[in-house]
């Protein structure tokens, strides 16, 4: 094992510096390169964070720098092209942002990738590691509720965005069990994109799981936040990431359960360096990903196909590009915009303008 394992971040955006929080606290890790094509985004973050070697081509990085680990804090779009670059170049582990891609034929030849380079792979769903949320998949499994029966929760700014966090929360807490069937509508009447990724202006989704409890999501239908309720036969819990509420028919009161723990980000960071050494399984391992995003396009191929969509989804594109593309959901109220265009610089409005 070498003294310190070598880390390259892909992307100098906001959620890089959740991943930099976390390798600062894991013994051993140091973030030795980072790359952007962006110049004022790499040159603020290599500032901040004092880092000298800086790249304006990820590729170049992955080549010059014999990296062990590879965080890829890029938009969505280009989570996939970026981590099949980096296990190319066989470091022991990747770390991609969620959602782990667009679509499901990405999120396979990621994966496809990882294996044939001998690369452990896995998606920073870093609220698997909220102390809160662990609470509440370790108070189900011993049973706190009995069977679980529906566990709901509500957000905002698109399937892959939010939400794939409250998907990945569902399979979470409830141990992971396997989405059986997903039944689903959108509604795109604007032009609504996010990160320059087509997204829809409102959607419901409901699952079943091959544990017998249902889920149901829903987007920009209802106050959103990071986290749901579990309904069970014997009673409830209700998670966000401050604190987990548990109502016990053996109590017939609400207890109050602060969160309290290790960062989440350095948790996850911590798991990645004990699954390079064999002591750990990563929670947010590559397969965890790719099931958040496999329910979010059996919603949109519900939509498209107005049926039940039985698991596994086998179209590997992404149904609402399709029925956008077909003329099935035409834009009412025109005029293309960004919810994330905030996080452009200069004088970009759009991704093409930088």
């Amino acid at each position: 094992m070498p003294d310190q394992y070598r880390v390259g971040i892909i992307g100098c955006g906001s959620i890089a510096n959740l991943h930099m929080m976390g390798y600062h606290g894991v013994d051993r890790v140091n973030v030795i390169a980072i790359s952007d094509p962006v110049a004022e985004a790499l040159r603020d973050f290599g500032e901040r964070h004092q880092i000298e070697k800086r790249y304006t081509d990820a590729r170049e990085m992955l080549d010059q720098e014999k990296l062990d680990i590879v965080s890829v804090c890029t938009w969505h779009k280009l989570h996939a092209p970026m981590t099949i670059a980096a296990c190319a170049r066989k470091p022991k582990a990747v770390l991609c942002e969620k959602p782990m891609a667009t679509t499901l034929g990405e999120c396979d030849e990621m994966m496809i990738v990882a294996r044939r380079n001998g690369v452990k792979l896995a998606i920073a769903h870093q609220r698997r590691f909220n102390p809160a949320w662990t609470d509440a998949r370790s108070l189900i499994a011993a049973g706190a509720i009995g069977q679980p029966k529906h566990v709901m929760a509500s957000g905002g700014q698109g399937l892959l965005n939010d939400c794939s966090h409250l998907l990945d929360m569902m399979r979470y807490v409830l141990s992971n069990p396997t989405a059986q069937w997903v039944i689903g509508n959108v509604e795109r009447k604007t032009d609504r994109y996010e990160r320059d990724i087509r997204i829809e202006d409102r959607s419901a989704g409901i699952i079943q799981f091959d544990n017998g409890t249902v889920g149901m999501l829903l987007q920009e239908l209802g106050p959103g936040r990071q986290g749901g309720t579990i309904y069970g036969e014997d009673g409830i819990i209700d998670v966000d990431e401050r604190r987990v509420r548990l109502l016990s028919s053996k109590t017939g009161r609400w207890e109050e359960r602060p969160s309290q723990g290790e960062d989440a980000s350095v948790g996850q960071a911590r798991e990645l360096v004990d699954w390079i050494e064999g002591k750990a399984e990563h929670r947010g391992e590559a397969s965890n990903g790719r099931a958040a995003v496999e329910i979010i396009m059996a919603i949109y191929e519900s939509a498209r196909l107005h049926e039940v969509v039985q698991m596994p989804v086998r179209t590997r594109c992404s149904p609402l590009d399709v029925m956008v593309e077909r003329g099935d959901l035409p834009v009412e109220r025109p005029g293309r915009y960004d919810i994330r265009a905030f996080l452009l610089r200069g004088e970009a409005m759009t991704p093409e303008g930088q």
